[in-house]
């Protein structure tokens, strides 16, 4: 009999051990598709690849052709259908979130195909028309980094032309932008076609002033006759085109509606955004009512502040007060970034009170480029190079500082540098093992909602001690909760533009002009800006909920690290994740489970 329990115990550990080698098998299997999968978008997505730093594309665009275009979805399809047929128990424990999350992500993005975004190619937030900017991102060390960029400007017509071929076919389908945002777009292109000189284009930033150390002046020379060459030979007629194009068939074509809705399918169009960004299941009308109970809340705190600054009049008196008094302005662009760069000091030291693992890589603050500046947001971050030969930047708009509160600087910068984008995107990115499609795994819910949580973590790092302050960053948030109600009135309830203004300046201390470029922004990125509110709001129920099961035994520093560990995750991903660390925090500590 013991003879036989021994040989069945062998028997079931020889099983087991092959079993786990199928598995590690199998996980490796599955890397190498994620691999190949990763390698592919980059060679589909060359401006997406700089941008991250792999730079083996920069020379080329990414081909927008209707037929590139149909190839790199059934990619997807097919991708997705070899990820749908692998069974998760098959792989190693390890590989299994990553299986989840893969086979999530292109599902959204399949699902996504039956509506053309790309048949609308233009906006006033970015796109062919600020490409120039891309500079600001590559990397220029030797020869080849130069000869690249003019590689893509030799090859700029050719991209330029595909754009205008699908805005074309989108106004045959009846898929229009609003005529005004698209304006804003046909203003950027002047900038491109105004002057002579390939000297005076925007795109000659990268060879102005000294080129690289090691360049002898021979190279340098031959490289700016050949970016002379390609920028007046190509890159300045065909913005000369793309103006002809609108000023001749866009823009005649195109009216002022703004809704989503009044596209063809748009209602199922913006529902499928709404999940998409929120990474929910939440409908436009729920959501709409959680931005209505949060400004009522918000509105609450704010009132408080004003009877604590012992203001006597109403709370639209108070907000002409903040937006129309010079304390609470610079008049010099030079003083409003050197505020932006003392609060951001200043954040960074407070870090080690709330978390344990910070980013090695650095972030800097640098303005924005003046040409976009106009037309774009107070502040946005652009994430550093994987590679780590690029740092992250916290780009802030410097362009009328007489628009720019000071009392909303430290909320700012909290979201967009540290404790926010900067901190969770750079941990992101560091971190070992994981799939690269996981480094760049864009839920906008997390991302977002993480950086509005920060706002508030402010306060616990010592900020907002002026009551100013404190109201501007109520009025931050305030700007968010105000998001849910006017994305959604506006794209399927039928607001107007003006009504969501309206909004956004009753209710909080933003400017006319900035809310006037926060509106058009919801408009021309529809379903994006309900991310923020509805991440935020998760991140908070989740840490009051470990607070109250851990009570004494909560670590803030361990919470925070937790969130963070993984990367950014779809919501219910990450509910799941700190329900289960707060089950183990219980277990080490000896306590029952909560029920």
């Amino acid at each position: 009999m013991k003879r036989q329990i021994t040989l069945a115990s062998t028997l079931l550990i020889g099983l087991l051990l092959a079993g786990c080698g199928n598995q590690q098998q199998a996980g490796r299997d599955f890397r190498a598709m994620l691999d190949a999968e990763w390698e592919r978008l980059m060679r589909a997505n060359p401006e997406w690849a700089s941008h991250r730093g792999d730079y083996r594309y920069n020379r080329e665009w990414t081909d927008l052709s209707a037929e590139a275009i149909a190839a790199r979805q059934a990619e997807v399809r097919t991708v997705l259908e070899r990820a749908e047929a692998i069974d998760p128990a098959s792989l190693p424990q390890s590989e299994r979130l990553n299986h989840e999350l893969f086979v999530r992500q292109y599902r959204v993005l399949v699902e996504g195909q039956r509506f053309p975004i790309e048949l609308m190619p233009f906006s006033h937030r970015g796109g062919v028309q600020q490409e120039h900017e891309m500079v600001e991102t590559l990397r220029f060390a030797g020869v080849s980094d130069y000869e690249d960029w003019i590689a893509r400007l030799q090859a700029f017509g050719t991209y330029v032309d595909q754009h205008i071929a699908l805005a074309r076919e989108g106004i045959r389908r009846g898929l229009k932008p609003p005529r005004f945002l698209m304006q804003r777009v046909r203003n950027q292109i002047d900038a491109h076609i105004k002057g002579g000189a390939p000297e005076d284009s925007l795109f000659w930033q990268a060879f102005s002033g000294e080129l690289a150390e090691g360049i002898d002046e021979g190279a340098a020379e031959r490289l700016r006759q050949s970016a002379r060459t390609a920028i007046s030979g190509t890159a300045v007629p065909a913005m000369q085109r793309l103006a002809q194009f609108f000023d001749d068939e866009y823009l005649p074509a195109l009216d002022d509606s703004i809704g989503y809705c009044n596209l063809p399918d748009g209602g199922e169009w913006y529902a499928y955004l709404a999940r998409y960004h929120t990474t929910t299941d939440l409908t436009p009308q729920q959501i709409h009512d959680i931005g209505l109970g949060e400004i009522e809340r918000i509105r609450g705190e704010m009132e408080k502040i004003i009877e604590q600054v012992g203001h006597s009049g109403s709370f639209a008196s108070f907000l002409r007060y903040l937006r129309t008094d010079p304390r609470f302005y610079y008049k010099d662009p030079d003083d409003l970034l050197r505020a932006y760069l003392a609060t951001s000091k200043q954040l960074d030291g407070e870090l080690p009170k709330l978390f344990g693992k910070l980013p090695r890589t650095p972030y800097g603050v640098r303005p924005i480029p003046a040409i976009s500046a106009p037309d774009t947001t107070t502040a946005y971050y652009q994430p550093p190079a994987a590679d780590g030969s690029r740092a992250g930047f916290y780009y802030v708009n410097l362009y009328r500082p007489e628009t720019r509160p000071i009392y909303e600087i430290e909320a700012l910068s909290a979201h967009e540098a540290m404790p926010g984008h900067h901190l969770q995107i750079a941990l992101a990115m560091e971190l070992e093992d994981l799939p690269k499609f996981r480094t760049g795994l864009n839920s906008t819910a997390f991302v977002e909602g993480w950086g509005l949580y920060a706002e508030g973590l402010a306060a616990e790092m010592g900020m907002y001690t002026d009551p100013y302050s404190r109201f501007g960053q109520l009025t931050y948030e305030m700007w968010r909760a105000v998001r849910l109600v006017v994305d959604t009135g506006m794209h399927c309830m039928g607001w107007t533009r003006q009504r969501a203004i309206d909004l956004l300046v009753d209710n909080s201390a933003k400017t006319e002009f900035d809310a006037t470029n926060e509106i058009d922004r919801y408009i021309g990125w529809p379903g994006q800006a309900l991310a923020y509110k509805i991440g935020e709001l998760t991140i908070k129920e989740l840490r009051a909920d470990a607070t109250e099961t851990l009570g004494e035994n909560f670590d803030i520093r361990a919470f925070h690290d937790t969130v963070l560990e993984q990367g950014a995750l779809p919501l219910d991903v990450l509910r799941r994740r700190i329900e289960a660390w707060v089950a183990e925090q219980q277990r080490s500590a000896g306590s029952p489970p909560a029920k």
